[in-house]
């Protein structure tokens, strides 16, 4: 059964998932009331079913437009380096082919220049839009402010020019000043930006609030007997609006399902092609897929059961939890696409989507930059209270910007966005859930499985306790290495710590556990100390199966020697019976090659740590042979040709080896000891 899963097509899973989110769209009756302003209500009491904003007409809308747009000043680019770079150029023309006039013609020149592209030169295209558009103010953008300045002041290029002449002192010669080709050194420093013109006049007509105030749930509208007046007219009007929006003839309906199927089609399509695109790795693993499809699933239900049953506020729902999560197993791409993707697909079911969507957006960020990794549980509460003032200071901005008063905040989304610090709480416990469904294995867990006080690590340190010493030093090396190639360190050093928990069956068998004196392959053939050797791969995955250690730390068992050989007793072999026929798998190991960055690291730290053992000369010269040796020995061996890592990896990789290796064998002063006197 669980081979004929593995062979459904990805596609398939998000179609599925598409069907689902559409079906869990509410789609509300017919409007069935019908009213005319100024005469009584015929029907009984109505109450507002549901949030619903009092929206505008058209033409109070057009009439706000209007009105923005006729207060609104263009956007220009000012270049403020070109007047340095145009001096400049002047004063060389001047020092190789005008030096003979008086210097006051250099200083007028340059005082000049400076003034004339501090008030700006545009160019006469722009200036004729200023002019046939009546502006009296643009706008230059200077470190992140929009600053207003006069068009008045503006030159163009031939304006500039008649500047420096009518301006000239009356004892400097015109005829010289022209002489000077001063024309060359004008040039327009100021932009008209017509993307940034119409972003923000587009942002500024979108800021136009669509309604005069909002109708809470339960609240009442009217009564029987009641005459609809202006303001009832209004929220009537919109009441019916919102329904019709959402549901009507046959022909609507199919309007409706099909506009919705669009929408979360397309959005699901997007979903589907970043990880058929960009995340390929992901896009193989249905286990991965299934997972971030029903973290999509989830939220949407949580939020279908808030919006149309009115269970709980849409505020209580923890959506930063979503960012956490899958950056936590991951990367912070793939968990804000995610997010993003929830987001997108709630803001339907909301009555207001663009403040949903500002808001959840906004915290998603404050969260992806606080929590970059998750290691310990203070790092989860502060992330948690940044997420809560993140919540409160947008809120409060957006109630600020939308009415501009204060005693309008509803103190109630204070205890939703509470309630929602609660929650963001039990991300851990929500963690170790998905670790043990999906088989993942985050940085939490990594930290815990690397506490040396575990029984397994704390026997292995008592059976073998050169083995863990050479663990401890193989962590060293794998983790500096992963750092400046961009792996995994704290999964590198965990693993390192398990690479050898095969060794506990036969401790002696190896050389960093031998007891002086004592050589208990004496009496073994090559074949047989070879399959011993060998035979810690196996018995290793055993014990960290039987310990219920994570499959990604079994990886690095089953990896950190690969397809290689004992070299030690195939050569052996080899050099003593040079012409017999050799067994190839006696001496190899059963294990796989290494395929991705961190296993490969593990292998060449785990063979280069080990050899360094054997130097008797540590000298940086000596430890630089022995670490490209071994390294390049495994890369013709075959045993990298699976690893993602390029030649500037393994040049980086060999170097941090060689440097620590230094820092641990580095030579020490010999102490003097006390005379007797």
């Amino acid at each position: 059964m669980k081979k004929k899963y593995f062979k459904i097509p990805v596609y398939i899973y998000f179609i599925l998932v598409t069907l689902v989110i559409i079906s869990l769209f509410p789609r509300e009756g017919k409007f069935r009331y019908s009213f005319l302003e100024g005469r009584p209500w015929q029907y009984g009491l109505l109450t507002a079913p549901f949030d619903f904003p009092i929206y505008k007409t058209d033409a109070e809308l057009k009439s706000e437009q209007d009105t923005l747009i006729n207060s609104f000043q263009p956007y220009f680019q000012s270049d403020n380096e070109m007047a340095s770079e145009q001096i400049e150029r002047f004063e060389k023309d001047f020092e190789r082919s005008f030096f003979w006039h008086d210097t006051a013609y250099k200083k007028y020149v340059k005082t000049t220049l400076s003034e004339i592209y501090k008030r700006g030169i545009v160019s006469v295209e722009d200036a004729h839009f200023l002019d046939n558009n009546h502006y009296r103010d643009y706008m230059v953008v200077q470190d992140n402010v929009a600053i207003p300045h006069p068009v008045s002041e503006l030159f163009t290029i031939k304006s500039a020019y008649s500047y420096f002449m009518d301006k000239c002192p009356h004892n400097l010669s015109v005829d010289i000043l022209r002489s000077f080709n001063l024309n060359d050194y004008l040039q327009d420093n100021v932009k008209y930006d017509e993307a940034t013109t119409e972003k923000v006049k587009q942002d500024m007509i979108q800021r136009i609030a669509p309604s005069n105030g909002m109708i809470q749930a339960g609240e009442k509208i009217i009564d029987r007997g009641e005459i609809v007046g202006k303001g009832t007219y209004e929220i009537l009007r919109s009441l019916k609006q919102i329904y019709e929006k959402q549901a009507g003839t046959v022909n609507r309906q199919t309007g409706l399902l099909t506009g919705t199927f669009l929408l979360i089609g397309g959005l699901m399509a997007c979903f589907f092609f970043y990880f058929y695109y960009l995340r390929k790795k992901i896009y193989h693993q249905r286990k991965d897929i299934v997972f971030m499809l029903s973290m999509v699933v989830l939220f949407t239900v949580l939020t279908e059961l808030c919006t149309t049953y009115g269970f709980f506020s849409i505020y209580i729902i923890p959506y930063t939890i979503i960012p956490i999560v899958i950056r936590t197993f991951f990367d912070s791409r793939t968990a804000q696409m995610t997010h993003w993707i929830v987001i997108l697909i709630c803001a339907m079911m909301t009555p207001l989507p663009f403040e949903f969507i500002l808001l959840q957006a906004i915290v998603c960020m404050v969260a992806m930059y606080v929590l970059k990794d998750l290691t310990q549980r203070s790092e989860l509460i502060k992330c948690a209270i940044y997420i809560f003032a993140a919540y409160i200071l947008v809120y409060v901005g957006l109630l600020l910007f939308q009415d501009g008063d204060f005693s309008k905040i509803d103190w109630l989304m204070l205890l939703y966005f509470g309630i929602n610090f609660l929650f963001v709480m039990f991300t851990y416990p929500f963690i170790y859930i998905i670790e043990k469904v999906f088989s993942y294995i985050s940085n939490v867990t990594l930290v815990e499985l690397s506490d040396i006080n575990l029984p397994i690590l704390r026997k292995l340190s008592e059976t073998c306790p050169g083995t863990f010493q050479h663990s401890l030093q193989v962590s060293m090396l794998g983790a500096a290495a992963a750092t400046k190639v961009g792996a995994n360190p704290q999964l590198i050093r965990t693993g390192a710590l398990y690479h050898d928990l095969g060794k506990m069956l036969n401790p002696n068998y190896f050389v960093e556990n031998k007891m002086a004196g004592t050589n208990p392959h004496e009496n073994l053939s090559f074949e047989q100390s070879a399959r011993i050797i060998t035979s810690h791969v196996p018995e290793g995955v055993k014990i960290a199966e039987k310990n219920q250690i994570p499959e990604a730390i079994i990886k690095f068992i089953k990896t950190h020697h690969g397809k290689g050989k004992a070299k030690f007793f195939y050569n052996s072999f080899r050099n003593q019976f040079p012409d017999a026929v050799i067994d190839e798998l006696a001496f190899s190991y059963s294990g796989n090659n290494p395929d991705t960055k961190e296993t490969a690291i593990l292998m060449m730290a785990d063979s280069v740590e080990a050899a360094s053992r054997s130097l008797t000369d540590y000298t940086e010269e000596a430890i630089r042979n022995l670490v490209n040796r071994i390294i390049d020995s495994q890369i013709a061996d075959g045993l990298m040709s699976e690893a993602p890592l390029t030649f500037q990896h393994i040049t980086t990789i060999k170097s941090v080896f060689v440097e620590r290796l230094l820092s641990v064998y580095h030579s020490r002063i010999s102490y003097p000891e006390l005379e007797k006197r």
